[in-house]
């Protein structure tokens, strides 16, 4: 059973930082994209940023030059460093991955932004 886990959500004031990681256990024998997604109350679900097994990026224009993915591929764990944070970031964010051919999900971590 493939489980995707986060860590690292909680309170940060406005211009603050957060680091989120998201590690891919269990019976793995390929991780192809893995990526964040963030849904704020009263809203959809919303990408933030996807990055390839080769390590290409693509990132929401909301987040562009402020938040940063990557990946350690020995580890199965992709993170995203999010600088200069504002209380439009506030929202449940969810961890993407297609393992072993198949999509999965984390159970997601909070981000709240406020002073």
């Amino acid at each position: 059973q493939v489980q995707l886990v986060e860590s690292g959500g909680g309170l940060v004031q406005p211009g603050g930082s957060l680091r989120l990681s998201c590690a891919a256990s269990g019976s793995i024998f390929s991780i192809n994209a893995m990526g964040w997604y963030r849904q704020a109350p009263g809203k959809e679900r919303e990408l933030v940023a996807t990055i390839t097994n080769l390590h290409r990026t693509n990132y929401a224009d909301s987040v562009k030059d402020r938040f940063t993915i990557s990946r350690d591929n020995a580890k199965n764990t992709v993170y995203l460093q999010m600088n200069s944070l504002t209380p439009e970031d506030t929202a449940v964010y969810y961890c993407n991955g297609q393992v072993n051919f198949h999509e999965y999900w984390g159970q997601g971590t909070q981000v709240t932004v406020s002073s």
